[in-house]
């Protein structure tokens, strides 16, 4: 188990921070989002470095791909649209439901072991069709049910209990606290509970952007090249129907993409470019905005995925504004453009 350490800088000031967006309405600047963002050139060389980035974070949903790869080294038999929901925090929709029922049934268990929150599907119309059917809310469609599921086989497997699967002092979440180390190359300093329940390891901006780096970049028989593939043949199963990871996954070729709560993301793209973000405020509205331009900055083509760069901001039903990368990103990409380095 790797130490515990107390040397990561504290919680960052906002004049510590940079602009990474602004919201922007008949011209006038409305919203300004601050955080920290680390850009990785496809050699692993430090493109952009802006606010805190050694400073801890609780990287939330952002680290899902390393939980599935912690329950994929630790024996869960997972694969394909089964490890794919097991790195990804899907919207709800039936198929989403019926995979993670197939990896607890492959554990000898149902949803009643499941120790997330019981909750809506995110997905509109899925929730529409279970208000007209009289269907009840269920941990099956909480967006992190199928993590909860591929811990609960890799528990199995090994047998170790799943009453207790969610506490820190599990062996499965120990194993998820080496795995996340290691993967970012940060010890862990803090110990929290995420929405869902889990056990939530800090890291930082930097160690995220490392961990994506290394995914993508991964042997394809190794189990951090098993968890990419996954995700980048499954990217319904990392989301859903519209959902901007799978968006993203399914636009630029050999893309890796995860969002978590609170405003962090890490995206990396086929050639080991890679991009990881805090908005401080946790409003993640802006964040895939923003590590698209950064990547396409460093090289990678966004094609079709430029949708996506394009937040309109509506007033009276028209587009009066948009969403827009901030002036400390802005002036970064521009040096980048010049050949310098932020």
């Amino acid at each position: 188990m790797p130490e515990r350490s107390a040397a990561l800088p504290a919680h960052p000031s906002i004049a510590e921070l940079a602009e990474l967006a602004v919201v922007r309405r008949s011209g006038f600047i409305e919203s300004r989002h601050f955080g920290s963002l680390v850009a990785l050139r496809a050699d692993g060389a430090p493109a952009i470095e802006l606010g805190q980035t050694d400073a801890a974070i609780l990287p939330r949903s952002t680290v899902k791909p390393l939980q599935a790869l912690a329950c994929l080294t630790a024996g869960a038999p997972l694969a394909g649209e089964e490890l794919a929901i097991a790195a990804g925090s899907h919207t709800g929709e039936n198929e989403h439901v019926a995979v993670v029922r197939r990896v607890l049934e492959r554990a000898g268990l149902d949803e009643t072991a499941l120790r997330c929150p019981i909750d809506r599907p995110e997905d509109e119309a899925t929730f529409e069709a279970m208000l007209r059917a009289g269907e009840s809310r269920s941990a099956l469609r909480m967006n992190c049910s199928g993590k909860h599921a591929a811990m609960l086989l890799a528990c199995t497997v090994n047998g170790w209990s799943t009453d207790d699967y969610l506490d820190p002092a599990h062996p499965l979440q120990q194993h998820v606290l080496a795995i996340a180390a290691e993967a970012t190359g940060v010890p862990v300093d803090r110990t929290a509970v995420d929405g869902c329940g889990a056990p939530l390891f800090s890291t930082t901006v930097r160690g995220v952007a490392s961990a994506f780096r290394s995914l993508v970049l991964a042997a394809p028989e190794s189990p951090e090249g098993r968890v990419a593939a996954a995700m980048r043949e499954h990217p319904f199963f990392v989301g859903g129907r519209g959902h901007q990871n799978s968006e993203l996954m399914t636009s630029i070729p050999g893309a890796l993409a995860k969002g978590g709560a609170e405003g962090v993301i890490g995206v990396a793209a086929r050639d080991g470019a890679a991009v990881s973000m805090k908005i401080i405020d946790g409003n993640p509205r802006a964040t895939t905005l923003i590590a698209l331009r950064v990547l396409e900055a460093l090289g990678t083509p966004i094609g079709a995925a430029r949708r996506l760069v394009e937040l309109p901001v509506q007033g009276g039903g028209v587009p009066v504004g948009e969403i827009a990368i901030g002036v400390d990103v802005a002036r970064a990409l521009e040096r980048l453009g010049a050949g310098g380095v932020e």
